[in-house]
This record gives C-alpha cells, sequence and structure tokens, in this order.
C-alpha cells in the first residue's frame, strides 16, 4: 500500500505528517511518498524524510497513491482525478461543505475527513480539532498580549502599581480552557463565558470566574459540542456578555457550533463602548466571528479597539502543531492498517465508522447524514 504525503497551499505553515511520524508508517511495511518541499514550512527538508525511507516525488504521482493524506484538500480540479477506491484523508469541514461531500461520493473514493472524529475517550487521541484547539488558544492569548499597550500581570514598582490586564474569554471548550491556563500564566485576571453547563467546573478549575446565563439548553446529547440556544436565552445571554466585555481589556473568542454560522456574541455597539486599546482576538473569524465587526483573515481597528480575525492560528506554530496533527493521523491510521501494512476498514470501529465521509459512493457518517442531508430525509 502506497500513502501519500500532499504539500500545503501557500499562507499554510504545517505539513500533515513530520519525519518521525512518517517513520511510523514506514514501520508499517508501507511505502510513503512525499511531495517535494512539503515540510519546508516546518522546517523539514526532503533529505530529512528520504533519510528515514519515504521518497521525495512530484504532487501528481503523490495523487496517485492509495491514501492520500493533507491537511487542506487537494483542488476541485485534482479531485476530479482521483480514481475509484482511492482514500483521502484531510480536514474538508463536510457540514459545510456539501458539494464536495456529493463529489466525493459521485466519485466513489473513501473519504475521511479528520475534523470529524468523534469526541469520546477512546478518540482523544486521533482529535485533530483538539489538538489544533490547544495550540489556537495558546498562541491567541500570546498574540493579544503582544498587541496589547498594557501588562497582563500586576507589577508593584518604584513607579507605582500596575493593576493586572482583564481577560475575557468566549467559549471554554479546548482553545478557550488553554487561553485560560495561558493568560493565568501571564498573570491576567480572568473570566469565561460557555453554554455548556460541565464548562463551569472546568473554568474554575484553571482559576477563572465562570460567567453563567442561566436557562442555558441541555447540551448532554452533544457529543462534546456546544449546541444552537433560545432566542430568549440569546437575548440573556448577550446582554450580559456586553456588561463584562466591556470591562475586559482582552477578549478571545472561541464559541462555534459545528455546521453553522459563529453565535454574534460582541455587538459592534459593545466595542463602541470597550477600552480603548482593548483586543479581541476572534478564532471563529471563518464562520463569521463571534465579534460583529470581526473580518475574517484580516486585522482591523475600530473605535479603537484591534480585532483580530484569525481561524488558522496553529499554522503559526508549525513544529509543534504539525507535530501533534501527525501524530493523530497516525493514531487514527493504526485502526486501519493491519500487521501486513494492507488498508483494512473495520465498519463495525465506531471511529472509522464516524470519521468516514464516504466509502463506495455512499454517506457514510450518521452525523453527516444527520446534519447535512436532513432536510432531504425529513
Amino acid at each position: 500500500m502506497t500513502i501519500g504525503l500532499l504539500k500545503e497551499p501557500a499562507g499554510e505553515q504545517r505539513v500533515a505528517l513530520l519525519p518521525e511520524s512518517v517513520k511510523t508508517l514506514i514501520d508499517s511495511k508501507v511505502t510513503v511518498l512525499v511531495e517535494k518541499d512539503a515540510g519546508m514550512t516546518a522546517f523539514n527538508s526532503d533529505t530529512d524524510y528520504s533519510s528515514i525511507g519515504a521518497t521525495p516525488s512530484a504532487r501528481t504521482n503523490v495523487l496517485g497513491a492509495d491514501v492520500i493524506i493533507g491537511i487542506n484538500p487537494p483542488t476541485e480540479s485534482e479531485i476530479e482525478k482521483l480514481k475509484v477506491g482511492q482514500t483521502l484523508l484531510c480536514v474538508f469541514q463536510p457540514l459545510s461543505n456539501k458539494p464536495l461531500v456529493e463529489k466525493l461520493q459521485g466519485l466513489k473514493v473513501t473519504s475521511f475527513s479528520l475534523d470529524n472524529v468523534p469526541r469520546t475517550t477512546r478518540a482523544q487521541s486521533m482529535d485533530v480539532l483538539s489538538s489544533m484547539a490547544t495550540v489556537a488558544g495558546y498562541k491567541a492569548v500570546l498574540t493579544a498580549a503582544a498587541m496589547s499597550p498594557r501588562f497582563f500581570p500586576m507589577f508593584m514598582t518604584a513607579a507605582g502599581s500596575i493593576i493586572p490586564s482583564k481577560v475575557l474569554i468566549l467559549g471554554a471548550g479546548v482553545a478557550g480552557l488553554q487561553a485560560i491556563a495561558t493568560a493565568r500564566r501571564l498573570g491576567a485576571v480572568v473570566e469565561a463565558f460557555d453554554v455548556r453547563a460541565a464548562a463551569e467546573e472546568e473554568v474554575k478549575s484553571l482559576g477563572a470566574k465562570f460567567v453563567k446565563v442561566e436557562g442555558a439548553q441541555d447540551d448532554a446529547a452533544a457529543g462534546g459540542y456546544a449546541v444552537e440556544q433560545t432566542d430568549d436565552y440569546k437575548a440573556k445571554q448577550q446582554a450580559l456578555i456586553q456588561g463584562h466585555a466591556t470591562k475586559a481589556n482582552i477578549i478571545i473568542c472561541t464559541a462555534q457550533i459545528p455546521g453553522r454560522k459563529a453565535p454574534v456574541l460582541i455587538l459592534a455597539d459593545t466595542v463602541v463602548n470597550m477600552q480603548p486599546g482593548s483586543v479581541i482576538v476572534d478564532l471563529a473569524a471563518s464562520t463569521g466571528g463571534n465579534c460583529e465587526l470581526t473580518e475574517n483573515d484580516k486585522t482591523v481597528q475600530k473605535h479603537g479597539v484591534t480585532i483580530i480575525g484569525n481561524s488558522n492560528l496553529p499554522s503559526s506554530m508549525p513544529m509543534d502543531a504539525s507535530k501533534m496533527f501527525g501524530k493523530n493521523i497516525v493514531n487514527l491510521l493504526k485502526l486501519m492498517i493491519d500487521k501486513e501494512g494492507t488498508f483494512n476498514l473495520d465498519w463495525e470501529d465506531d471511529i472509522i465508522a464516524n470519521t468516514c465521509v464516504t466509502h463506495d459512493g455512499n454517506i457514510m457518517s450518521e452525523r453527516v447524514k444527520n446534519i447535512l442531508f436532513q432536510t432531504e430525509t425529513a
């Protein structure tokens, strides 16, 4: 069996597999083709890959492999040339990319979307969303600290006392919790908000204050993800958050709902009333942003507030982000590659069944069926 590792498009600094991860696959009796210069932006050369047994090759050859691996999917024209039975592993956000799902289904390509790994205890070591959220939450706080005109910690100096920065974290998932931990390490006073009831204890355990809005819809059956809330709850939520936001020096936005537009938690009017010099880092920018004034992939200043719209902060830490991403992929592939180095899919395995989006012309993931095609089956 041949595995092909793609070079990422311009602007993406990570690579899906570092040489250390590729070696693990080669030790599993598979052949690995690596697109030339695939690892350069993550500080790994073609020589680093060839020295552990991989073969640097042209992109056309890599796209002919039995299993093709990348962070971003190939281009549309490249996908159209894939053959029946080939397997594609990447992050293509199937819940918001129905045309691509239908194209892969029609081509009878086996596709695994790495952001569709179920959030279960057993699948934690394969969860790229959690790994990359850890990087994003950490880097978001450092980015905010670098842009802020204020210190994070309290200082007692001969020139007087400096009060600590106030940080508000919106969304206490993996990214939010890492942002809390990082901001606390830097000495800030931290508050956090999340609609999930289970988040309160985690927030408090990290030394932050939990901003609680009563009346949240039960999320017990959502598999660890946030769920859509009622209009009444949203109104109470906005009123409470706006009051805390105007007192904050830093806001880190991480709240997202899979397959939906990100909830707007910071209104334009709130930005007007924020303290001059405040910084908002919006990790939900690619799905509309938690701040009404966020512009995706841009840093803008509005009413004296710096708003950073960046949903791909992990790319700015390519070495460790690639290491974590690659380890997740290897752990997933261990479920699919047998002792003889053959690709063998066990459809009784819930991780394989739920991560797989298309196979042999069928939609495999129940989650994708229920969310993406619910109107057709209703």
